[in-house]
């Protein structure tokens, strides 16, 4: 499979495929080691938690359609390219999860999550202005993509390694897109460059995770289902995935992701590296994979 990481530029003609790149037919599902990974109870709440997230992309499609309504070139991938490429990622991990796992009943832990965080969704807590929206996508698929990409370095297992890698080079493709919707309305509203790294700043720094929060507080209790949901639970999940990161996270494509929106200069853009060698760290645990 092709490196897809390694040119981040936008396709100027905006030419969108006819189909996704590739279905669930295509993951070798039935290959998969059970015994790799049935006793990793953090890759279990990871995945499971993940899951939920981005099967729920409907939701948060649905904003973002509203919010950019009147633009049906954004509209219309949106609705037509990216809910369905997300929508495939969240059933491709359930069937991960219901293959390596399957005493673990997702549906019904996953209707508890839903009738949580639908209560969590509004359009209201989008960015100002289009451009800067846009920025703010930019920085959640810099989050996937690293995340994904992290996921299928350290798997312990080869049909989740194949997965992961399929769901990082879509993401990184949907972060090809909201970027080049963002020189769109970078042209028309003229943000300056503290407003876009103030957004850039603030989308990393944003209060806790809430979609994780919440997912993982389903996966965990519908795991323990005699236990009271404790915050020191997600606090050890959190501890969890920071080690995994330490090893396998890609900080290199996450920095020249971060930055492609700021549009600097190689001369200034080494300057601000160490800054934003930090900052990248906490994108994994500080930013969910989508705001509602």
């Amino acid at each position: 499979m092709p490196d897809p990481h390694s040119d981040l530029s936008p396709d100027p003609s905006g030419n969108m495929p006819r189909s996704m790149p590739w279905s669930m037919d295509a993951i070798p599902y039935r290959d998969l080691d059970g015994a790799a990974v049935r006793d990793d109870a953090l890759l279990f709440a990871i995945l499971a938690s993940a899951s939920f997230i981005e099967i729920t992309s409907d939701v948060y499609t649905a904003n973002l359609v509203a919010f950019f309504e009147g633009d049906p070139a954004v509209v219309d991938w949106l609705a037509h390219r990216w809910e369905p490429e997300e929508l495939q990622h969240g059933a491709a991990l359930k069937r991960y999860v219901q293959t390596a796992w399957p005493e673990f009943d997702w549906d019904e832990a996953y209707r508890s999550f839903l009738g949580e965080y639908m209560r969590c969704c509004s359009v209201d807590q989008l960015n100002p202005t289009r451009a800067l929206e846009m920025v703010a996508r930019c920085v959640v698929e810099t989050g996937t993509a690293s995340f994904y990409r992290m996921l299928s370095d350290a798997a312990p297992e080869p049909v989740l390694r194949e997965l992961a890698a399929r769901i990082s080079s879509d993401e990184v493709r949907h972060y090809k897109n909201f970027y080049r919707f963002f020189l769109r309305y970078r042209e028309r509203e003229q943000p300056g460059r503290a407003a876009v790294l103030k957004t850039l700043y603030s989308r990393v720094m944003e209060v806790d995770n809430e979609d994780v929060h919440i997912a993982f507080k389903h996966v965990f209790l519908a795991r323990h289902p005699r236990a009271d949901f404790e915050e020191r639970a997600y606090r050890d999940f959190r501890e969890g995935v920071r080690r995994i990161a330490q090893r396998h996270f890609p900080h290199d494509m996450a920095m020249k992701m971060f930055l492609k929106p700021l549009r600097l200069a190689p001369a200034i853009g080494r300057v601000v590296l160490p800054p934003v060698t930090s900052a990248t760290r906490l994108l994994l645990l500080r930013q969910g994979h989508r705001p509602a």
